[in-house]
Protein backbone atom coordinates (compact mmCIF):
# COMPACT_ATOMS: atom_id res chain seq x y z
CA UNK A 1 0.00 0.00 0.00
CA UNK A 2 2.88 2.36 0.46
CA UNK A 3 3.36 2.81 -3.17
CA UNK A 4 -0.55 3.91 -3.63
CA UNK A 5 0.49 6.50 -1.06
CA UNK A 6 3.27 7.61 -2.98
CA UNK A 7 1.82 7.34 -6.45
CA UNK A 8 -1.11 9.84 -4.60
CA UNK A 9 1.12 12.36 -3.39
CA UNK A 10 2.76 12.40 -6.63
CA UNK A 11 -0.19 13.34 -8.28
CA UNK A 12 -1.37 15.91 -5.90
CA UNK A 13 2.19 17.24 -5.93
CA UNK A 14 2.00 17.63 -9.85
CA UNK A 15 -1.56 19.06 -9.81
CA UNK A 16 -0.18 21.56 -7.34
CA UNK A 17 2.51 22.58 -9.51
CA UNK A 18 -0.01 23.18 -12.26
CA UNK A 19 -2.04 25.32 -10.17
CA UNK A 20 0.33 27.82 -9.11
CA UNK A 21 1.15 28.12 -12.98
CA UNK A 22 -1.95 28.44 -13.88
CA UNK A 23 -2.46 31.16 -11.00
CA UNK A 24 0.69 33.02 -12.35
CA UNK A 25 -0.99 32.89 -15.59
CA UNK A 26 -3.88 34.97 -14.20
CA UNK A 27 -2.28 37.64 -12.80
CA UNK A 28 -0.10 38.37 -15.94
CA UNK A 29 -3.86 37.59 -18.42
CA UNK A 30 -5.35 40.08 -15.35
CA UNK A 31 -1.76 43.11 -15.98
CA UNK A 32 -2.85 42.67 -19.49
CA UNK A 33 -6.42 43.55 -19.44
CA UNK A 34 -5.95 46.28 -16.72
CA UNK A 35 -3.58 47.76 -18.85
CA UNK A 36 -5.43 47.65 -22.58
CA UNK A 37 -6.07 51.17 -23.11
CA UNK A 38 -2.40 52.34 -21.33
CA UNK A 39 -0.82 54.63 -23.99
CA UNK A 40 2.67 56.02 -23.34
CA UNK A 41 3.45 58.74 -20.95
CA UNK A 42 5.69 60.95 -23.96
CA UNK A 43 4.91 61.98 -27.29
CA UNK A 44 5.56 58.80 -29.51
CA UNK A 45 6.42 56.75 -26.82
CA UNK A 46 5.48 52.97 -26.62
CA UNK A 47 2.51 52.15 -24.69
CA UNK A 48 2.15 49.08 -22.38
CA UNK A 49 3.42 45.83 -24.13
CA UNK A 50 1.04 42.90 -23.35
CA UNK A 51 2.92 40.32 -21.14
CA UNK A 52 3.37 36.46 -21.41
CA UNK A 53 4.41 33.64 -19.49
CA UNK A 54 6.50 31.41 -19.88
CA UNK A 55 6.65 27.87 -18.66
CA UNK A 56 8.59 24.71 -18.22
CA UNK A 57 8.47 21.22 -17.08
CA UNK A 58 10.03 20.64 -13.81
CA UNK A 59 10.55 17.54 -11.43
CA UNK A 60 8.40 17.08 -8.80
CA UNK A 61 8.88 14.08 -6.80
CA UNK A 62 9.37 11.42 -9.08
CA UNK A 63 6.66 12.92 -11.40
CA UNK A 64 6.42 15.89 -13.96
CA UNK A 65 4.93 19.06 -13.08
CA UNK A 66 5.28 22.24 -14.67
CA UNK A 67 6.37 25.87 -13.19
CA UNK A 68 6.34 29.62 -14.84
CA UNK A 69 10.18 30.32 -15.43
CA UNK A 70 9.30 33.75 -16.23
CA UNK A 71 7.12 36.24 -18.41
CA UNK A 72 8.45 37.93 -21.44
CA UNK A 73 7.24 40.63 -23.67
CA UNK A 74 5.02 39.94 -26.81
CA UNK A 75 6.50 41.27 -29.19
CA UNK A 76 3.75 42.07 -31.96
CA UNK A 77 3.08 45.52 -33.56
CA UNK A 78 1.00 48.10 -31.62
CA UNK A 79 -1.93 49.73 -33.13
CA UNK A 80 -2.07 53.30 -33.63
CA UNK A 81 -4.72 55.64 -34.20
CA UNK A 82 -5.30 59.08 -34.87
CA UNK A 83 -5.39 61.84 -32.27
CA UNK A 84 -3.59 64.73 -32.87
CA UNK A 85 -4.98 65.97 -29.41
CA UNK A 86 -3.36 62.73 -27.59
CA UNK A 87 -0.29 63.91 -25.35
CA UNK A 88 1.22 61.11 -26.59
CA UNK A 89 0.84 61.60 -30.42
CA UNK A 90 3.94 61.70 -32.08
CA UNK A 91 4.40 63.98 -34.67
CA UNK A 92 1.76 63.03 -37.02
CA UNK A 93 -0.63 62.86 -34.50
CA UNK A 94 -0.94 58.89 -34.21
CA UNK A 95 -0.71 57.31 -31.22
CA UNK A 96 0.75 54.21 -30.42
CA UNK A 97 -1.80 51.65 -28.51
CA UNK A 98 -1.03 48.69 -26.61
CA UNK A 99 -0.82 45.28 -28.27
CA UNK A 100 -3.07 43.87 -26.38
CA UNK A 101 -6.42 42.23 -27.33
CA UNK A 102 -8.88 42.25 -24.94
CA UNK A 103 -11.05 39.40 -26.45
CA UNK A 104 -7.43 36.94 -26.54
CA UNK A 105 -6.88 38.35 -23.47
CA UNK A 106 -10.90 37.05 -21.53
CA UNK A 107 -10.34 33.85 -24.02
CA UNK A 108 -6.94 33.36 -22.13
CA UNK A 109 -8.15 33.69 -19.03
CA UNK A 110 -11.07 31.22 -19.09
CA UNK A 111 -8.85 28.21 -20.28
CA UNK A 112 -6.62 28.73 -17.26
CA UNK A 113 -9.56 29.02 -14.72
CA UNK A 114 -10.53 25.93 -16.46
CA UNK A 115 -7.05 24.35 -16.38
CA UNK A 116 -7.16 25.90 -12.80
CA UNK A 117 -10.07 23.73 -11.85
CA UNK A 118 -9.95 20.82 -13.26
CA UNK A 119 -6.05 20.49 -11.37
CA UNK A 120 -8.17 21.37 -8.20
CA UNK A 121 -10.41 18.14 -8.89
CA UNK A 122 -7.25 16.19 -10.05
CA UNK A 123 -6.27 16.90 -6.03
CA UNK A 124 -9.66 16.23 -4.55
CA UNK A 125 -10.04 12.80 -6.69
CA UNK A 126 -6.51 11.94 -5.27
CA UNK A 127 -7.83 12.96 -1.46
CA UNK A 128 -10.69 11.24 -2.12
CA UNK A 129 -8.93 7.68 -2.88
CA UNK A 130 -6.71 8.02 -0.50
CA UNK A 131 -9.54 8.64 2.19
CA UNK A 132 -11.67 5.52 0.48
CA UNK A 133 -8.22 3.47 0.51
CA UNK A 134 -7.44 4.19 4.38
CA UNK A 135 -11.33 3.16 5.16
CA UNK A 136 -10.65 -0.19 3.20
CA UNK A 137 -7.82 -0.81 5.74
CA UNK A 138 -9.25 0.14 8.50
CA UNK A 139 -11.96 -2.52 7.69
Amino acid sequence: MPEIKSNSLSTMAVATSALRAQQGRMRVIAENIANANSTARTPGGDPYRRQVPVFKPTKIEGAEGVQMLRVEDDQSDFKSEYDPGNPAADAKGYVKLPNVNSLVEALDMKEAQRAYEANLNVIETARSMQSRTLDMLRK
